[in-house]
């Protein structure tokens, strides 16, 4: 227990935050870092575009269908010791990537990676839903969602020169030992709210009354851990309001698995830049992802504390930046490198403010199953780490890649209507 004393709230909540971050950063960096290998890869190993979609897939259809078991987990594991424990295991898988020679062993192992790697993001929300009040909770989340941008924008021109000095097989071996490294530090360093010794009582009563879940993750909380029946199951898919932000999601991660999976291949071979210049191109988005992200969740918190409605702070930035993120599809008409680029950043840019669903999930949810709706959500918008690889994959069988930037502006406006037309009030399903 947090001893009681008087004074102003400590800040112990933004420590939290940070630690989300980095592993946000480590969590996209171990699912992304294949794209900055792939061209060399495919070289080496003689993959085609079809093969290779396949390997980019592979992540997803684990990632995916594991997320509502993983949701489950989430309900009755604490996040102390589950979240290091699968931290450390898809580190290890990745820097075993470093030794895979065949389509058969990196399909495999990727399928291994996107398996571990699902529980992560509903970790995350419990976490940010146990440490903050609602009014701090979307700059939170827009926060540690920024990290896997930002993370890759600063750190995807030092897997390139890796690729270019030391091989694509260095890649994996740097990226899992960090994860690894890291899995440790949470091990030792993190607590909840009513059981950190740096949090004092009045952070705490300040996140408590402000609508932050306290006991979430806590030894207390499983002690009241109810079994999984389909009754549950049944409530995260049966509303409306739900299936609004479920596929609203579908949307904005669809454009984030073009980014994470095709856009180096896409620089390179559809739009012929070396290696090292399209590691140069290929940070910018992502650098404009970032401000996106930390924008959506700044506007959010600043709508919601100027008196605007839950539902208008939280979907604004959202369906605004899946409009801009349909943008994407202006670079089909241009030639010229720049004017490419300049299209995506505005594209991803828009992806980044949408990018803080999480946060509706805390508002949604139903408050003992918000790890089973957590795991529905990232299920169903992850089906686009299965479907966005393939259907670019063959879509640019033929060498262009037009049609798949054409899908993705598709699918971006179809997730700004479902969440103009389909959430209605934001408001806790009972």
């Amino acid at each position: 227990m947090t001893e009681t004393v008087t004074g102003p709230p400590t800040r112990h909540r933004y420590v939290v935050m940070l630690m989300i971050f980095v592993c946000v950063v480590i969590t996209y960096l171990d699912r992304s870092n294949i794209s900055i290998t792939a061209p060399a890869m495919r070289k080496e190993l003689g993959i085609d575009t079809v093969h290779m979609g396949w390997i980019l897939s592979a992540f997803g259809w684990t990632y995916a269908f594991c997320q509502i078991p993983g949701g489950w987990l989430v309900d009755r594991i604490r996040p102390r010791f589950f979240y290091p424990g699968i931290l450390i295991l898809w580190s290890l898988a990745t820097a075993f990537l470093g030794v895979a020679g065949s389509f058969a062993s990196l399909f495999l192992v990727r399928l291994l990676i996107g398996a571990l790697e699902a529980p992560s993001y509903m970790i995350n929300n419990l976490v940010v839903t146990s440490w903050f009040p609602d009014r701090e909770r979307g700059g939170a989340v827009g926060f540690y969602i920024s990290g896997q941008f930002i993370g890759l924008a600063f750190l995807q021109p030092l897997l390139v020169w890796l690729v270019v000095t030391h091989g694509w097989r260095s890649v994996f071996f740097t990226t899992g030992i960090g994860g690894a490294l890291w899995g440790l530090v949470w091990l030792i360093a993190y607590r909840t709210p009513r059981e950190s010794k740096r949090a004092n009582a009045a952070e705490i009563e300040l996140i408590e009354t402000g609508g932050g879940l306290v006991d979430l993750g806590s030894a207390d909380a499983g002690k009241q851990r109810r079994k999984l029946n389909w009754a549950d199951l049944a409530t995260v898919f049966k509303y409306k309001k739900l299936w609004g932000v479920y596929i609203g999601q579908f949307a904005v991660t669809s454009s984030q698995w073009f980014f994470l999976t095709w856009f180096p291949t896409y620089l390179v071979e559809f739009r012929h830049l070396s290696i090292l210049k399209s590691g140069f191109y290929v940070s910018l988005p992502f650098i404009a992802a970032f401000v996106g992200t930390q924008l959506g969740g700044f506007l959010s918190d600043r709508l919601l504390r100027g008196g605007y409605s839950l539902g208008t702070a939280r979907k604004s930035p959202i369906i605004f930046g899946l409009l801009l993120s349909s943008s994407i599809i202006g670079a089909n008409f241009v030639d010229a490198p720049e004017l490419v680029i300049a299209f995506m950043a505005l594209a991803f840019f828009g992806n980044g403010m949408a990018s803080i669903g999480w946060s509706l999930i805390s508002h949604v949810a139903p408050k003992p199953l918000i790890g089973l709706t957590g795991g529905t959500f990232n299920f169903i918008s992850n089906l686009s780490g299965i479907s966005t690889p393939l259907i670019i994959g063959y879509l640019a069988k033929g060498g262009n890649f037009a049609p798949g930037l054409s899908y993705i502006a598709a699918v971006a406006v179809i997730g700004a209507l479902a969440y103009i037309l389909m959430i209605g009030k934001l408001e806790r399903v009972e």
